[in-house]
């Protein structure tokens, strides 16, 4: 047994780690580690079951940490062997935080985090699959990780067998100006179905914004916390079961301290928790990167938020959480990211990002493709999914409302088990 190898309700993880390039087109630049970690069913003894590799929603964070013998895992081990990757730059992978960029000047950090994109993430992979001596997998992707298997898809083809996504059907061609003008739109109808079940989360609401405004409050890093960061909280909502809970961090947020409001203690450690950037800041800074292709974002977001006037809040306008955006605000607000402020400057100028899909691989798609699109996403707009979808054969799509984004989250073993069954009936028309 593999000194680092431990079981747990039934399940054998094994932990495997591999030098990988940096950079796949200059090997002269030196490797990075790439860790990914094998379960499967001690039952099965030394498996023979085919593999599915997972690829995490992002960018920038880990393969989740299985905890238990449940969920979309569950499903998949009745097949497979899976191998939950460590994306590069993140969990036991050579990590990208604010410490490990420290020592690099803000050239230096830009040319490095430009090698962290899906591509290189897929590059990664197919490194492993030719360790191991697979013949072929089948991947899973959720959101972000629905777009590395696209970029799979388009780069590497014949090593897949199966491709199964959840809430991440990327367009192929867009610029993200229009991810973020669907985007927005959707974030809107969210905002609205909150304050229509807790009308008096709004009163709640400007109530904690106008005291920002007016005064400072301070995270318990030292950071000043704004109405930005506040109306960044919305983020949650693209998630199940999430508009309870953020009532109830509302209505005990503020405290009267000498006869005057202060932002209690709680609520404010409970905002720092909510701020994901701080700690993957790869989220933040190669965010909208993952829509480029030979084109700068030029800070997408911020520029379309600009037409957006409804979220730009002052005490005279209703207040309206944001979504999954990122704003150069950020650079200049968060603590863990002020550092890599002149680095996100470069990447959102930078023109030359090399393309992630190829529309004419895709075109002939022979690999079975199995998607669930969530019809009220507030991630990954609906009709752009469906818009791709028909440009690959061999793709089906189940478009359902009674998932958000978390879906694979919430209920992973059913909605797994629905996409092998699509998965099978696809193969079953192509062969």
């Amino acid at each position: 047994m593999n000194a680092h190898q431990f079981i747990d309700a039934g399940v054998k993880y094994t932990p495997h780690y591999f030098q990988v390039p940096l950079n796949y087109a200059d090997s002269s630049q030196g490797t990075i580690e790439v860790f990914a970690r094998e379960l499967s069913l001690v039952a099965d003894g030394e498996s023979t079951k085919p593999w599915l590799v997972y690829f995490q929603g992002g960018p920038g964070f880990p393969s989740p940490r299985q905890n238990g013998h449940n969920g979309w895992v569950k499903r998949a081990l009745q097949e497979y062997r899976v191998l939950l990757l460590d994306q590069r730059g993140t969990g036991n992978s050579s990590v990208i935080t604010h410490q490990t960029l420290a020592p690099l000047s803000a050239e230096q950090q830009a040319e490095y985090l430009s090698h962290f994109r899906a591509d290189n993430i897929v590059r990664d992979a197919e490194f492993i699959r030719q360790q191991f001596g697979v013949n072929q997998w089948a991947i899973l992707g959720q959101s972000f990780g629905g777009f590395c298997s696209l970029t799979y898809l388009s780069l590497f083809p014949e090593s897949l067998s199966r491709s199964f996504i959840t809430g991440g059907v990327p367009s192929i061609h867009r610029h993200p100006d229009e991810v973020y003008q669907a985007t927005f739109k959707r974030t809107l109808q969210k905002n609205q179905a909150f304050f229509k079940q807790f009308p008096q989360a709004q009163q709640l609401c400007k109530k904690i914004a106008d005291h920002l405004i007016e005064n400072e409050e301070f995270l318990p890093n030292g950071q000043r916390f704004t109405v930005e960061q506040f109306q960044q909280i919305g983020i949650n909502f693209g998630m199940s079961d999430t508009f309870l809970p953020t009532y109830y961090a509302l209505e005990n947020a503020l405290i009267e301290v000498n006869g005057k409001p202060q932002l209690r203690y709680e609520f404010l450690n409970s905002m720092l928790m909510e701020q994901g950037f701080q700690t993957n800041p790869i989220y933040a800074i190669l965010h909208e990167s993952i829509y480029c292709q030979g084109f700068a974002s030029d800070w997408s977001a911020h520029r379309v938020r600009q037409d957006q006037d409804a979220f730009n809040y002052d005490s005279t306008k209703p207040f309206l959480f944001t979504g999954e955006m990122v704003f150069p605000w950020m650079f200049d607000q968060y603590h863990c990211l002020k550092p890599l402020k002149q680095a996100a400057e470069l990447l959102a100028s930078k023109q030359d990002w090399q393309p992630l899909y190829d529309a004419e691989v895709l075109a002939s798609n022979k690999v079975p493709v199995s998607c669930a699109v969530y019809a009220d996403d507030m991630f990954v707009e609906m009709d752009i999914s469906r818009e791709t979808l028909a440009q690959i054969p061999n793709s089906q799509a189940w478009i359902t409302n009674e998932y958000e984004h978390n879906g694979l989250r919430a209920d992973g073993e059913k909605i797994l088990d629905t996409l092998i069954a699509m998965g099978h009936q696809t193969a079953a028309t192509i062969n």
